[in-house]
């Protein structure tokens, strides 16, 4: 049976790096397009990347259990080791040729996450952390902002109309706004990985959204509390193995305020 310490991050992230040299930069395949619900595609990238990686990490590792969002992936028993991936965090700026999409991985051991590789190929920019051992940007250590005034932080937002009415996003917006009105100002990248690893950075002060899966944050949420921040469910509750849930990170300050604001 693997362990996590068998894992190598060296070898997560060659994997990831040929991934995305293979695939990501493959326009004609990225306009291969199939919808899986109201404004949720999947391109022949999306699929490639996740066939390539769990095929890759199956060689190397073939005990650990995987989940990824593409493919009906998402069996896992979360009691033990599960990989959790999304191959193209990102894909709508990617059909658009917006070069914001990442390749997100992490490994989860009980429903914590305990590595996580996070690369944005446009950028080169390699994101990761292990458990107790901090977070980096292409080896470098990495740190949340220091910003303690609300009135001070860029804030990021996800958005999605998935599954929800208009009555539903109309209220989501309103709170929104609520953000919008008590922080310096918003962004809205549409890829919640790259805003999770952008807090972790100090590049965005916080970043919240009302229904993100588990493979869209896993990675994500290990560098941010490797990088000195908090991140949580909008109650305060610990986000586990959900595959759906809401979200909130920051560093410690701006976690605490922006969940006073929208839950008020």
């Amino acid at each position: 049976m693997a362990s996590a310490e068998q894992v190598d991050m060296t070898v997560l992230d060659e994997v990831v790096r040929e991934a995305s040299r293979r695939y990501m930069f493959d326009t004609v395949a990225a306009h291969r397009i199939r919808l899986k619900g109201p404004a949720d595609y999947v391109t022949e990238v999306d699929s490639s990347i996740q066939n390539y990686i769990k095929n890759e990490l199956a060689e190397r590792y073939p005990d650990i259990q995987f989940t990824g969002e593409e493919n009906n992936d998402q069996d896992a028993d979360f009691n033990g080791l599960v990989w959790a991936l999304d191959p193209v965090d990102g894909t709508t700026n990617l059909i658009h040729h917006m070069h914001h999409s990442a390749i997100s991985l992490a490994l989860l051991d009980g429903g914590a996450v305990i590595k996580a590789v996070i690369y944005q190929p446009y950028l080169d920019e390699m994101f990761t952390a292990e458990l107790g051992k901090g977070a980096f940007l292409n080896g470098k250590p990495i740190h949340v902002s220091a910003v303690a005034d609300l009135g001070m932080a860029l804030i990021g937002l996800g958005t999605s109309h998935k599954g929800i009415n208009r009555a539903e996003a109309a209220a989501q917006f309103q709170m929104f706004g609520k953000v919008f009105e008590s922080c310096a100002d918003i962004r809205r990248s549409g890829s919640a990985s790259l805003d999770l690893a952008w807090v972790a950075a100090g590049r965005l002060d916080g970043f919240l959204e009302r229904d993100v899966k588990l493979w869209d944050h896993a990675a994500g949420r290990l560098l941010v509390t490797e990088a000195g921040g908090v991140v949580t469910n909008w109650q305060g509750g610990d986000l586990g193995s959900a595959i759906h849930t809401s979200i909130v990170a920051g560093n410690p300050y701006v976690a605490e305020h922006l969940r006073e604001v929208f839950l008020q």
